[in-house]
């Protein structure tokens, strides 16, 4: 296993701690904020330093084209959920609302069972992130940080999430759609 892969398993390793870390955050516990920061900027940068390991010293591996997306989703699907299940008991005045939560996570279990589908209509198609989803990972991830700094255009940053949300799932769900068609052209 190369340091990509490491970096991604960190990352996944770190969700519960923020999980647990958001649990305990509360008026007499102000200075988890930062402590929440940190685990969640650290496992940030494990997404960024991951995909530059693996391209600097040619460490792309299978398990790691796998796990490194799955990482992603996990740890942005935890966050929203988390903020949003636990939003009575922190302390934040820019909570994200349930329609934010619904439209992230509504997208990434149409991909997966978009996913599911295509493999078990054995149809191969390569995983590999688009632009527009990198940019949704990007605002999904300034999101969790501008909602636990309590930055108050936070409603401006959860937006331009949910555009970009809407964006790449709507170009994933068209790649999908795409590919189960041409089978049928090969078949038919």
């Amino acid at each position: 296993m190369g340091l990509a892969d490491k970096l991604t398993i960190l990352r996944i390793l770190l969700i519960p701690v923020f999980v647990s870390l958001l649990f305990y955050f509360n008026e007499a516990r102000l200075y988890l904020r930062y402590v929440l920061l940190a685990v969640f900027g650290i496992a940030v940068l494990t997404d960024f330093f991951d995909g530059l390991v693996a391209r600097i010293k040619k460490e792309k591996s299978e398990i790691g084209q796998v796990i490194d997306p799955l990482a992603d989703k996990l740890l942005l699907l935890t966050a929203f959920i988390a903020l949003y299940a636990l939003r009575k008991s922190l302390p934040l005045n820019h909570q994200i609302p349930l329609w934010v939560v619904l439209i992230i996570v509504s997208r990434d279990l149409i991909i997966l069972l978009g996913v599911m589908l295509l493999y078990f209509m054995k149809i191969e198609i390569p995983i590999a992130p688009s632009m527009w989803g990198k940019f949704t990972t990007f605002f999904q991830m300034i999101t969790v940080l501008v909602v636990i700094l309590d930055i108050p255009f936070s409603n401006f940053i959860w937006t331009l999430a949910v555009i970009f949300t809407l964006i790449s799932g709507i170009g994933y769900f068209t790649r999908g759609v795409k590919s189960i068609n041409a089978k049928a052209i090969r078949q038919g």
